[in-house]
């Protein structure tokens, strides 16, 4: 299938695409990457009146470690964030999940930023602004405001921006914490099944789960042993409300939380 008609702006600065948005509203999507947005236009999922293209923004290329925050401008691509020096070092929860996330042609294009717009439960990238209680900047011509990563995401597929908003960044806690990723998909590359990322807090762990819920879901958890770590992985495992699907079934699922969950709990904390 082709896309409906539309029109494409190509904004040569940010201005110009935020007067876009208060002008258009519901009828306008920003397209960056475009690897998730392309398929649902081709498949006339979407049908935006106006594509605001923004990949020549300069401003928002940046990837900026300041203050103990790094902030990730919503123009940077995924392979630009994987090749960052000091990565490992500054963010290495997103340097675990990124070679996960998708393919070596689609991390060529597609954004980082992108990936969290599009808000898929089973993405990695959302799942670890969770994991590391990011925040979303949030601008429109009339304002600007951050929203935490647990205030967000509001459903599947579905955040907290408002029609007249795009996201100008993200920005993390610089981490240097113990950390660990795991995933379970078909094959690698593909969304998973059941994504896990813990993160070591002083008095214990975090830990969030993509691909169960309708959204990437973050638990604290203080630091457990033994048959008391069973049954709050068990407990988390069930309030996450897993249903079957064509790729799994919800047992399944709820198994791979409850092991994954407890290899990587056990492992940040040694």
């Amino acid at each position: 299938m082709k896309p409906a008609v539309f029109d494409y702006v190509r904004a040569e600065h940010l201005d110009e695409a935020l007067e876009v948005l208060a002008n258009e509203g519901s009828d306008a999507r920003i397209i960056a990457g475009g690897q998730s947005l392309m398929p649902m236009l081709n498949m006339r999922l979407a049908k935006p009146k106006t594509l605001i293209d923004i990949m020549r923004v300069s401003e928002l290329a940046r990837i900026e470690r300041k203050a103990g925050t790094m902030t990730i401008g919503a123009a940077v691509r995924q392979a630009a964030l994987l090749d960052w020096p000091g990565l490992d070092e500054s963010l290495s929860l997103a340097a675990l999940a990124l070679p996960w996330t998708g393919h070596v042609q689609t991390r060529s294009r597609g954004t980082v930023c992108g990936s969290i717009a599009h808000a898929d439960p089973s993405a990695e990238l959302p799942l670890v602004l969770c994991a590391l209680d990011g925040e979303v900047h949030l601008r429109s011509a009339r304002r600007r405001r951050r929203v935490a990563a647990r205030d967000f995401f509001t459903g599947m597929m579905a955040t907290n921006r408002a029609d007249d908003e795009l996201i100008e960044a993200v920005s993390f806690a610089a981490d240097q914490k113990r950390c660990a990723f795991r995933e379970v998909a078909r094959r690698h590359g593909d969304f998973a099944i059941v994504a896990c990322a813990a993160v070591a807090k002083d008095d214990g762990v975090r830990l969030a789960v993509g691909g169960v819920a309708d959204m990437p879901v973050a638990l604290n958890l203080p630091r457990l042993e033994a048959s008391a770590l069973d049954d709050a992985l068990n407990a988390f495992a069930y309030d996450l409300d897993a249903r079957d699907d064509i790729h799994a079934t919800a047992r399944y699922r709820r198994d791979l939380v409850r092991m994954i969950g407890r290899d990587l709990v056990r492992e940040v904390l040694q």
